[in-house]
């Protein structure tokens, strides 16, 4: 009776274990996700921010008029696309 109630407690004792390693494990898998998606997300808008950056400076220079916003100019510009392809 003894060791039945030996290996019983073993037994637990071991699926505990293999609850808090699983747990444990889960959880720094979900810290590790956090942190990549955390860093692509600052990259990605650094990039997208450059982009416009580049975007808007080039507008200004090029191709805006002399009373225009870069946001006016951007808005001619498209209007004039989309009447082009209709």
């Amino acid at each position: 009776m003894a060791d039945l109630e030996t290996k019983n407690n073993v037994v637990d004792a071991a699926e505990k274990a293999k609850e808090k390693i699983e747990k444990g494990a889960v959880d720094a898998y979900k810290a590790v996700e956090e942190g990549v998606v955390d860093t692509y997300k600052k990259i990605e808008n650094a990039v997208v921010d450059s982009y416009k950056k580049i975007e808007d400076d080039f507008v200004d220079k090029f191709l805006r008029e002399d009373d225009e916003t870069v946001e006016e100019t951007k808005d001619r510009i498209n209007d004039k696309l989309n009447k082009k392809d209709k």
